[in-house]
């Protein structure tokens, strides 16, 4: 059990990630031990710590008002379990009044953007690279946090994953994100239902599967008599990593090119794994809606209308807990041969900038106590359901109920793949993509559909870099 952290740092490693803002030609090494940009030069000796004023106000010394918004990363969108982290907040830094606002995955981008336009951005939000660094960085709408990366963070976070690092900081060298945690996505299954239908013997020990396999499961559940197996969701972008990786698993296609410059779904593998959704949802062994998104899906699942979800992770299995009555088994997306390529997630935060300098020192001295006190750090990582950024926390989950279900989890990172969400123009793809899947399941031709969605997110990452 006690293995499961050295799994996770061991498969995060193999994450192939970059930083992305504007790029003036493909990255050249795309390892994720060899970030395309070089790590931050370590601080010089005179030059204040992360936990010295410069980068983090000591008790007392900031004050103020300040706005968090935040995405619903496991428990950071549930507002009693935020209202204790800021009352631990304000426990060190009593003048600083923290207002909270929840965003969710379905209007959340609309809200940001809707602020940036009328000039009333948060001071703090907490989300991903593809938002922080990719969009809102690049557009020079946040706050270089390089302070913030002295040579000790930083040499902590790269020891479990350089890849990391590079996600969090653009190509002009900005850090744009202060991260928090990281995790593995995978799809899941009602395992009682497919004991019933006797198709877990398509399902290999560790969990992962073939196409040919997922296709006889399919056909045992529908033999069974299930009416709904699973259901491609295409009704907006939340949740669209369960439905991309689906795609790009099948016949191991890659979402873009290696420096994320072009997008490369409408590859022969792409189109081969798109139209084999196409076929099962013809066939009836899958469905397909555009009326729902993840989260309706998962509430599905929940609910047992369906067999599986296409949307799941660790913080999942938590958030529904009390409402399956079922055991949720986790499983790798079935590909051709058997070996996944899955997605991760990196979470942290970022600083708008609105041209105050004492409400960027107060959302300073907040992402340094959430994110970095060695009490409260281990705590705010909990709060997501996922695993620490930082190799100093450990093993968070030894000895807690939690550790069964996170050594699961855990097993996953071995088979993380490229961290292509930071690719410019990414908020105009997720729009393409379930554009994609409503006309491919409406009778498009495939290969054209794919076409037109390559198009339009390739003109979307060209606009951006000029």
């Amino acid at each position: 059990m006690k293995k499961f952290l050295a799994l996770l740092l061991t498969g995060a490693m193999t994450m192939s990630l970059v930083a992305c803002g504007k790029q003036e030609a493909a990255p050249s090494n795309e390892d994720a031990n060899a970030p395309a940009e070089a790590p931050a030069e370590e601080a010089p000796a005179e030059e204040p710590a992360a936990d010295d004023a410069a980068a983090a106000p000591a008790d007392g010394a900031v004050a103020g008002d300040i706005t968090l918004w935040t995405y619903p990363v496991g428990k950071f969108g549930d507002a009693e379990a935020v209202g204790e982290l800021v009352a631990a907040f304000n426990q060190k830094y009593p003048d600083v009044n923290v207002t909270v606002e929840y965003l969710d995955y379905q209007t959340g981008d609309d809200q940001v953007t809707a602020a940036i336009e009328a000039g009333t951005t948060p001071d703090l939000v907490l989300e991903g690279p593809e938002r922080l660094v990719a969009n809102w960085g690049a557009k020079g709408k946040m706050i270089d946090l390089s302070d913030l990366w002295d040579a000790d963070t930083t040499a902590d976070i790269t020891a479990n994953s350089a890849a990391v690092e590079a996600a969090c900081k653009s190509s002009d060298g900005a850090y744009y994100e202060y991260p928090l945690c990281m995790t593995t996505h995978t799809m899941c299954i009602n395992q009682e239902l497919f004991e019933e239908a006797d198709a877990m013997q398509y399902i290999n020990e560790d969990r992962t599967w073939t196409v040919e396999n997922f296709e006889k499961a399919l056909q045992a559940l529908k033999d069974h008599g299930v009416e709904t197996t699973g259901v491609v969701y295409c009704g907006g972008q939340g949740g669209d990593q369960g439905t991309r990786a689906l795609a790009m698993n099948l016949y191991n296609a890659q979402w873009t090119d290696a420096g994320h410059t072009e997008w490369t779904m409408n590859s022969a593998e792409g189109v081969k794994g798109l139209q084999q959704l196409k076929d099962w949802v013809d066939a009836g062994l899958l469905s397909s809606d555009a009326g729902i998104v993840a989260s309706d899906e998962i509430q599905l699942f929940a609910n047992e209308t369906i067999a599986m979800s296409f949307c799941w992770n660790a913080a999942n299995q938590l958030t529904y807990a009390a409402q399956t009555a079922f055991t949720p088994y986790a499983v790798a997306f079935p590909s051709e041969d058997g070996v996944p390529e899955l997605c991760g997630g990196i979470w942290g935060f970022g600083i708008f900038d609105n041209g105050d300098a004492a409400k960027v020192d107060a959302a300073k001295a907040f992402i340094k106590f959430v994110c970095d006190d060695p009490t409260q750090g281990p705590e705010s990582v909990k709060l997501t359901g996922f695993f620490p950024v930082r190799s100093s926390f450990g093993n968070i989950y030894e000895g807690t109920e939690d550790e069964e279900r996170m050594t699961v989890y855990a097993s996953f990172a071995q088979w993380l793949g490229d961290y292509y969400n930071v690719t410019l123009g990414w908020a105009e793809q997720r729009t393409a993509w379930w554009n994609l899947l409503q006309q491919i399941f409406g009778g498009e031709d495939v290969q054209t559909a794919a076409d037109n969605y390559v198009n339009t997110c390739n003109e979307a990452t060209t606009a951006a870099s000029n």
